[in-house]
């Protein structure tokens, strides 16, 4: 007869060191680590990000709000200083990275041809102020209003760039603000 506890020694060698190996925890820590680091950044970062652009958001709708109420205040004739005045403001309570436009248009109703008016517009950034014919393209986002009601349509545009690139594109933020005028039945311009 043979000895077969020769042959299995190997064997059953090979299996308790693999087993020893499995259980062995040295090291386990630092691999862990080199694994997981990277999404944690990645989502410390995409956190900061995120965060940013809401926050860039709420101060454009907030500066887009207040300039509305300081024109919606207005019982003087409004010119362009008052504008440039408005939109250095605007530049100033946002602190954008980017280049930011402000429009101001006073947007009348008539009930009798069932259209919206532009009383004056003025613009910075834009390159164009809104007229007859654009307040037109924009009629289904204007607030429904009585006969010969006036509105101050403030519109606000600058471009949100994330910091770091987590995935997010540049986001154009854009408002639109509604104001009727508080102390006098329109706002004036000072050539009208």
């Amino acid at each position: 007869m043979q000895d077969t506890r020769v042959h299995t020694r190997p064997l059953a060698t090979l299996v308790n060191g693999l087993k020893a190996f499995w259980r062995d925890s040295n090291g386990s820590v630092t691999v862990e680590f080199v694994l997981v680091m990277p999404i944690l950044f990645w989502a410390f970062m995409a956190t900061y990000v995120f965060f940013d652009g809401y926050r860039q958001s709420t101060v454009n709708l907030k500066a887009a709000y207040a300039i509305g109420d300081l024109v919606s205040r207005e019982t003087e004739a409004v010119n362009d200083a008052y504008i440039d005045s408005m939109y250095e403001l605007y530049k100033l309570m946002v602190r954008a990275r980017t280049e930011t436009k402000m429009r101001i248009t006073i947007v009348r109703f008539d009930q009798q041809d069932d259209r919206y008016y532009v009383d004056w517009s003025k613009e910075r950034g834009y390159g164009v102020e809104r007229d007859n014919d654009s307040i037109k393209g924009i009629t289904s986002e204007l607030p429904v209003m009585p006969d010969n009601e006036r509105v101050i349509l403030i519109e606000t545009r600058n471009k949100f760039v994330p910091l770091f690139n987590v995935g997010m594109k540049n986001k154009q933020l854009k408002n639109m603000i509604f104001t009727r005028p508080r102390f006098a039945p329109q706002v004036v311009w000072e050539d009208t």
